[in-house]
């Protein structure tokens, strides 16, 4: 796949936009400014971004499992049913991704979410129903490196791992689940958000900021789709590593560039003992398995490991955090 064609100002905006979001009433009037653009013309290159599936959004990543709850699952089902299980998975309102992997057994892997664990839980037990096929609950155990935005070029971002100050409030809650589908692409965008939920522009700004401080949410910016920029060589690795190892074998791990999610998950049983995950985007298939051979080489004992290159996305939105 080769990477679309992006004006300087859209390489602008990716490059610089996908964190630190101005939290200002008018915020792209503040990004053309210092680009030298106009807010109509950012404004515009935003809209053609989302357009043409880019970016899925623009607005805030909330931290795992601080807002609501998420899971990661697997559905497992046979070749010639994975449109029809992924139709079906799609449909779901709590469904926020959903990919078809290379494995046999589990081709469709997505991340049910909700306001509550109960919530995900119902998430399942439907898509059980509906689709009579058995599915993996993998819960998130700990981030070690989860969504600091995607580099186009270069490593990624030195990335936080702390745990979120506190859960959000109220307020905080409703204004969070307002912004799963992003921010929307006007001169003052917090203004039509605090319409919605009964807040002021002001106080938008104000209670946003204040879920960055927290913890609660990582980053506010443009939300980058990696296949259509030409990262179509997506493999989640998964590893097979002791309890009492994982946080070792973590700790190797990120210092490779390459890694650009990182997380442990609990297993489900002999069917699935895999307990580390890690995610490498890459453009081409044969560089990103010697990068999962150079991480291996940074331990000196093999580690049972897997790899499950992305073969399609069926769907990727924000977080759903209200009922």
């Amino acid at each position: 796949m080769h990477a679309p064609l992006l004006s300087p100002l859209q390489k602008h905006l990716l490059d610089g936009w996908q964190r630190d979001f101005p939290l200002t009433p008018r915020p792209f009037a503040a990004i053309a400014e210092k680009l030298g653009f106009t807010e109509d013309a950012v404004i515009a290159a935003g809209e053609d971004l989302a357009a043409r599936g880019i970016v899925s959004r623009l607005g805030p990543v909330v931290r795992p499992n601080t807002a609501g709850a998420s899971t990661l699952a697997a559905l497992a089902c046979r070749p010639h049913e994975i449109d029809r299980m992924a139709e079906i998975v799609s449909g779901e309102p709590g469904v926020n991704h959903n990919y078809e992997r290379e494995h046999p057994e589990l081709p469709i892997w997505f991340v049910a979410t909700g306001p509550d664990r109960a919530a995900v839980d119902a998430t399942l037990d439907r898509l059980r129903a509906a689709t009579g096929r058995d599915i993996l609950d993998l819960p998130l155990v700990r981030e070690y490196r989860i969504d600091l935005g995607f580099a186009l070029d270069g490593p990624c971002r030195p990335h936080d791992h702390r745990p979120a100050k506190r859960a959000p409030n109220e307020v905080e809650r409703r204004l969070l689940a307002a912004l799963c589908d992003g921010l929307p692409l006007v001169a003052q965008p917090f203004a039509v958000i605090g319409a919605r939920v009964g807040l002021d522009e002001a106080e938008v700004i104000t209670t946003l900021q204040a879920t960055i401080e927290a913890g609660i949410v990582k980053r506010v910016g443009f939300v980058v789709r990696h296949r259509p920029l030409g990262f179509s060589a997506n493999a989640m690795v998964v590893f097979d590593v002791a309890e009492a190892e994982i946080d070792s074998v973590a700790e190797a791990f990120l210092g490779a560039d390459a890694v650009t999610l990182l997380y442990r998950r609990r297993p489900a049983g002999p069917r699935w003992p895999w307990s580390l995950y890690a995610m490498i985007h890459g453009r081409d298939r044969d560089v990103v398995e010697t990068q999962v051979r150079d991480l291996l080489a940074r331990r000196p004992e093999p580690i049972a490991h897997r790899i499950l290159f992305s073969t399609r996305c069926f769907k990727q939105t924000g977080a759903r955090l209200a009922p």
